[in-house]
């Protein structure tokens, strides 16, 4: 088994680095993005049960700081990155502590509600340019010396970015307080009575989620080179929870495959249709893209009804189906 898990930690690793060389960077960076968007949803609901339809506050208001500074003020990119995070994390902190005496739906609605007060603040102040979103970012010089102009050393960069913050999620997961956190989850009444701070720790993992997702909105931003209305609205929020539905809830890099596969639906099915209508003659083909969004609640249909651990739930029961290398050695010596 464990060979099983080694084999396959090698071959993504050995798929996400030669990634760029068969696919554009930049859509490559983006579904980057949205995995560690996911990743830090999934943070505050799959650890805690904190079911929060106001994340795209933080991951789309977060690009819009660090795009003004990296433009305006010319931050290089890790302190833009910096700076858009810092922001997030004071907005969740803030929305936490607000929304944190409510369970279920009540603490998603309060979260919703201030989300939507984070849009329309952004969307009224003319500085960030309203609809037409806040345009002209340059991509500024890793450490104010490595030229992020190449996408193709952007991509690494993002990456390793994503990966430092994927492993720190991880550890924060196994570590002392993540137990903890799960099992407020699991019973807040017996976490209360054993003396721990419920509220306080549900608001730290809130903070440091919102904290994650607003370094993902910052990067996606600036590899863009503007950022948009369209990250801080509330199907952004929506968009988040289905990646993470799709991808799975009880593991911690699940949502990075729901991400996944939720952006190669809204990006590659119209090319996929277009290039089959070609091959087959079949005109229908060629507007699959026009049906994005039945194929996408389709599959979020799929999941729910057969897979409901989403696709790493499905992938994992197909690893345990194959036999381990060693029981295939045993089976060849006993036949």
């Amino acid at each position: 088994m464990r060979d099983q898990k080694t084999v396959i930690a090698l071959l993504c690793a050995a798929a996400v680095l030669a990634a760029p060389l068969v696919s554009y960077p930049i859509f490559l960076i983006k579904v980057l993005c949205f995995a560690l968007f996911a990743i830090a949803f999934n943070l505050a609901l799959g650890i805690s049960g904190l079911l929060s339809f106001g994340h795209a506050a933080f991951f789309g208001g977060a690009g819009y700081v660090a795009a003004a500074v990296a433009r305006d003020w010319s931050f290089s990119f890790e302190a833009a990155i910096a700076a858009g995070a810092a922001y997030a994390a004071v907005l969740g902190l803030a929305f936490g502590a607000l929304a944190v005496r409510r369970k279920g739906i009540y603490f998603a609605m309060i979260t919703l509600a201030l989300a939507q007060l984070a849009y329309f603040a952004i969307f009224q102040t003319r500085y960030f340019g309203g609809e037409d979103g806040f345009q002209g970012v340059p991509r500024p010089a890793l450490l104010g010396i490595v030229s992020l102009d190449s996408d193709l050393v952007l991509y690494y960069v993002v990456l390793a970015v994503v990966c430092a913050l994927s492993f720190f999620t991880w550890r924060l997961i196994h570590s002392p307080m993540g137990l903890v956190l799960a099992s407020i989850r699991e019973s807040e009444n017996r976490a209360t009575s054993v003396g721990y701070e419920v509220d306080h720790y549900k608001v730290f993992l809130f903070a440091v989620s919102a904290a994650l997702a607003g370094v993902a909105g910052s990067m996606k931003a600036i590899t863009l080179g503007f950022a948009t209305l369209t990250d801080i609205d509330w199907r952004m929020s929506g968009t988040v929870v289905l990646m993470v539905l799709v991808g799975g809830i009880r593991s911690w890099y699940a949502p990075a495959l729901g991400a996944l596969v939720i952006l190669a639906v809204e990006n590659k099915v119209g090319e996929l249709g277009v290039w089959l209508a070609r091959t087959t003659d079949i005109a229908w083909f060629g507007t699959l893209g026009d049906s994005v969004t039945i194929i996408t609640g389709l599959i979020f249909l799929l999941c729910v009804q057969l897979f409901r651990d989403g696709v790493s739930g499905l992938l994992k029961s197909l690893r345990l189906a194959l036999p381990a290398p060693g029981m295939r050695l045993i089976d060849k010596e006993v036949n």
